[in-house]
């Protein structure tokens, strides 16, 4: 005698996440001269509570750290959505870095970018990583 077992699987909703969650997307290029090229970097983000950015231009959201450094450069955001509202927000941000420059006495060096962002809540995102990036000498 055969025996059918059948297995149902109850899936509770997820819970929706407090922080941003961020992806990395592209980098503008994965060289730069020295004190000569910007690079922009593109990430996409989602949040639950659509409370991404500040109104407040001195208020920054958004940190990058170079990996030869170990201090981050902040970027303000504006808000993606009006203050006090609840929605839940996709899209993509652009971060444009001022100019690199080489830290060593070399004529080339490798770096990478972390990013972060954080809601008006004070909730940290996951950190995304850039590719490598080759800096070279502008002479």
């Amino acid at each position: 005698m055969a025996i059918a077992v059948m297995v149902i699987s109850c899936k509770k909703e997820e819970e929706k996440a407090a922080a941003p969650i961020i992806t990395y997307k592209s980098i503008s290029s994965t060289t730069a001269v020295e004190f000569s090229n910007s690079l922009t970097i593109q990430i996409a983000y989602e949040d639950f509570q659509g409370d991404l950015g500040e109104s407040d231009p001195d208020n920054f959201s958004v940190r990058v750290r170079d990996a030869r450094l170990n201090d981050y450069d902040w970027y303000h955001i504006p808000p993606v959505t009006p203050e006090n509202q609840e929605l839940h927000v996709k899209g993509a941000l652009s971060v444009e870095l001022d100019p690199l420059f080489l830290l060593g006495i070399g004529t080339e060096e490798y770096t990478r970018f972390s990013i972060e962002i954080r809601d008006r809540q004070g909730n940290w995102s996951n950190t995304v990583t850039t590719p490598n990036v080759l800096i070279v000498d502008s002479l």
